[in-house]
This record gives structure tokens, C-alpha cells and sequence, in this order.
């Protein structure tokens, strides 16, 4: 009876255990969002800038960020790390733990990697579903970085992520954690099918063109590229999810009705390139957490892999 592959056969090299990537892809967002936080809260004041036809709170994001620290100190800029870090362990782990295992199975027999169709439709299908599960983290996030633009008596004052959780589940009910589910899907389907698949198609171009080496300068050019594709696709889908998820009720009404809904009343009260605003805090936020996320990803694969698969 055969117990092996003929020694002619390929064999595919080894890789870490299915819960080594999930953890690995979590820590890396985390290690990465403690980076940027700054740069989230920024892109979130800018998005909801100017809502509803309204006198823009700031005019450019060096506005921001200087109004920020002015009315609420250096303490301030770091409102909602705990539900950024919470985003990423949920999210984050998710998605890159999903994206990760589709890749190496799909990958051939001679270690070719998928083409970029597959690629996309992977990161799609990881970035549906790391959503679904990072939703409520996301909610609490838009909200306790929304939170300082506030009168005082119209704040919502979370302490942190559990708190603010805890306070949606009570006050407003479970199904409100989950509030702008289907823009936050929709927006990992296209951040994703761009991050992604453009880092991993990137990172490839790069190694052929023979001028680089799979080292932590090819990997942040690679992940420069893939944040700027990515800005570009997913600030449409980002601002209607930011909006929803930090709307309230008037008179038993939501703001918003949909997406949708979003999109057609920023066109119409604040004109169609408003759908970008904030593309440089979007940028200045998404690119180096891409960087650092993927760089942090791939000296923990480097790291488990030397002292773990070579022996």
C-alpha cells in the first residue's frame, strides 16, 4: 500500500496552523492600529464634517487635528483606541485568517499563486465576513470618535469599548450593534478585493521585476500601492457607513434610511466630490496602517516559520 507521494511528486512547503494566522492577522491590526488611531479619528471627524448641509467643522484635516488638540488635548486624538484595537481583533483576525488560508489552498501544486481574479474574489469573500463579525467593535468606534464634535449635552460619553457596548445593547437594543451592517460589508468587499489582492499582486510585480528582494522594503512599497487603490475604490462606501453607524433617531425616525439614502443627500447638499472628503486623512489613515499591518504580518510569518516549521 502507498504511503506517500512518489518522490518525483511536488511537495508544498510547511506552513503555520490555521489558528497561528488567525492570531497572527489579529495581532497585526492591533499593532498597527495603536499607530494610527489618531489618523482614524481624524478621517471620521472629516466624514461626518458638513453633515446634513451644515457649516463644515473643519476645513482641512491640519484643521482638524489642531482643533482636536486644542479643545480636547493630546488625550483626545486617542479617543476610541480601545474600540480600534477591539476592531482589529475581531475584524482583523478574521479576514486575514480567512484571506490567508483560501490563498494557500488555491495555490497549485508548484507553489504558482492564484491569479488576480481569484485573488479579488478571495479578499471579497474574507472581507464580507470579518466584517459581519467586527460590526459591533466598528459601531462603537464611529461613535466614541464622533463623540468630542459634540455639545456636551449631546454627547453619548462611552468610557470605552465594553461600556459602549454594553450602553448600545441596553439602550437601543441588541440589533443596533449590527446597525449599518450591509455598508460595512460592502465596504470590506471593496477595501479588501483592492487591499488585498492589490498588495498581494504588487508585492509579485515588484519580486519579478527583479529589482527587489522579499524584504521589508519591497513589502511597503507593495503596501503603499495597495493603499492608495484603495482609498480611491472605498471612500464612496466608507462615508455612508460612518454616517449610519453614528446617526440618531429623529422623532423615532433614523436619519438615514439606507446607504443609499447616504449617498443621495451628500450629493445633493454637500455636491458629488464631497462622497471623498477627507481623501487625505482617508489615505494618511489607510496607507501606513496597510503598511504596518502587513509589515508586522510578515516578520511574525518569517519569525514562527524560522524557529518553529524549520526544524
Amino acid at each position: 500500500m502507498a504511503t506517500g507521494a512518489g518522490p518525483g511528486a511536488p511537495v508544498k512547503p510547511k506552513t503555520s496552523p490555521k489558528s497561528v494566522k488567525f492570531l497572527f492577522g489579529g495581532l497585526a491590526g492591533m499593532a498597527a492600529t495603536v499607530f494610527v488611531q489618531p489618523l482614524d479619528l481624524v478621517k471620521n471627524r472629516m466624514q461626518l464634517s458638513g453633515e446634513g448641509a451644515k457649516t463644515k467643522e473643519y476645513k482641512t484635516s491640519f484643521h482638524a487635528v489642531g482643533s482636536i488638540l486644542r479643545k480636547e488635548g493630546v488625550r483626545g486624538i486617542y479617543t476610541g483606541l480601545s474600540a480600534g484595537l477591539l476592531r482589529q481583533a475581531t475584524y482583523t483576525t478574521t479576514r486575514l485568517g480567512i484571506y490567508t488560508i483560501l490563498f494557500e489552498k488555491l495555490t497549485g501544486e508548484d507553489g504558482r499563486p492564484p491569479n488576480f481574479l481569484v485573488k479579488a474574489l478571495i479578499g471579497m469573500t474574507a472581507g464580507a465576513v470579518g466584517a459581519f463579525v467586527g460590526t459591533p467593535a466598528e459601531v462603537a468606534l464611529i461613535r466614541m470618535t464622533a463623540d468630542g464634535r459634540l455639545p456636551p449635552d449631546q454627547r453619548r460619553g462611552y468610557t470605552n469599548v465594553f461600556n459602549a457596548l454594553l450602553r448600545i445593547t441596553r439602550e437601543e437594543g441588541v440589533p443596533t450593534l449590527w446597525r449599518g451592517c450591509v455598508p460595512t460589508m460592502a465596504r470590506a468587499v471593496v477595501v479588501n478585493a483592492a487591499q488585498l489582492a492589490s498588495y498581494s499582486q504588487s508585492k509579485q510585480f515588484l519580486l519579478d521585476s527583479g529589482y527587489f528582494r522579499d524584504n521589508i522594503f519591497c513589502h511597503f512599497c507593495a503596501s503603499m500601492i495597495s493603499g492608495l487603490v484603495t482609498t480611491a475604490a472605498s471612500m464612496p462606501v466608507d462615508i455612508a457607513k460612518t454616517r449610519i453607524q453614528n446617526m440618531r433617531m429623529i422623532d423615532g425616525k433614523p436619519e438615514y434610511r439606507n446607504g443609499l439614502d447616504v449617498l443621495v443627500k451628500v450629493i445633493r447638499y454637500e455636491g458629488f466630490f464631497s462622497l471623498w472628503k477627507g481623501f487625505t486623512p482617508y489615505y494618511a489613515r489607510l496607507g501606513p496602517h496597510t503598511v504596518l499591518t502587513f509589515i508586522f504580518l510578515e516578520q511574525m510569518n518569517k519569525f514562527y516559520r524560522k524557529f518553529f516549521l524549520s526544524a
